[in-house]
């Protein structure tokens, strides 16, 4: 469109980017190699075929990472970084220990509000991650909690990281969930939810993850590699 005559032309005001959010996001990831990530995907996949699953899944989990403001994006990690990792994150090595215990240690690491993700549920977006990254997301709310449909979690967020609201919540059990919540609220934390999400940890939770989330490399993988394997 031309401005009219003896009006100059008004300049286009470039696009300024967003303000980091109140919040530091930390994805616990396992580096994806293959007899060493995914293992209940094998059968029927291959360990290689399990690792390229590993790997899609945590990529798309820091793509909808990436693309929501945020104080700081780490992701915390068993293993070497990889060409899956995006710029704008940094890498901090996971503690030692039992699943309970690495992640008190990634609490532990962080001040100020943190959300801690998993990279097994790669259907999560910057949508369902916003309530708790909004810059009221911590108004009269200590902690945010997001429940798997196995029974677990896979989003914990707390106003003030204390590493031992984690340690010694039993871990993959189907009462993992509940136990994890239960020590938040007997705290005495005021608790807000996310909705709940499948992980995948099996054959057909990948399945039902990618008819969930159609366009992610995720369910890419899996269609390219369900035709070659017979399945």
């Amino acid at each position: 469109m031309t401005a009219p005559a003896g009006r100059p032309e008004r300049p286009e005001r470039p696009e300024l980017p967003e303000p980091p959010g109140p919040t530091t996001l930390l994805v616990i990831a396992k580096e994806p190699v293959p007899g060493r990530v995914k293992t209940r995907l094998t059968p029927p996949f291959t360990p290689d075929e399990a690792a390229q699953l590993a790997e899609a899944a945590l990529y798309d989990t820091l793509q909808a990472v990436r693309a929501i403001p945020a104080r700081r994006r780490v992701v915390v990690l068993d293993g070497r970084p990889g060409s899956w990792l995006p710029d704008g994150f940094d890498v901090r090595q996971q503690g030692a220990g039992g699943l309970d215990e690495r992640l008190a240690a990634a609490f532990a690491g962080s001040t100020g509000p943190t959300l801690l993700i998993g990279m097994d549920t790669p259907q999560v977006t910057p949508q369902l991650l916003a309530p708790a990254l909004d810059v009221g997301a911590w108004d009269d709310c200590d902690a945010w909690f997001g429940a798997a449909e196995d029974g677990g979690f896979w989003a914990l967020g707390l106003a003030v990281p204390d590493p031992r609201l984690l340690r010694g919540v039993p871990m993959s059990t189907r009462r993992t969930g509940a136990a994890q919540r239960a020590r938040l609220t007997a705290a005495g934390l005021r608790v807000r939810d996310l909705p709940p999400l499948r992980d995948v940890d099996t054959a057909d939770d990948a399945e039902r993850v990618a008819a969930a989330a159609p366009t992610g490399r995720f369910a890419a993988t899996l269609a390219r590699l369900t035709p070659v394997t017979g399945r």
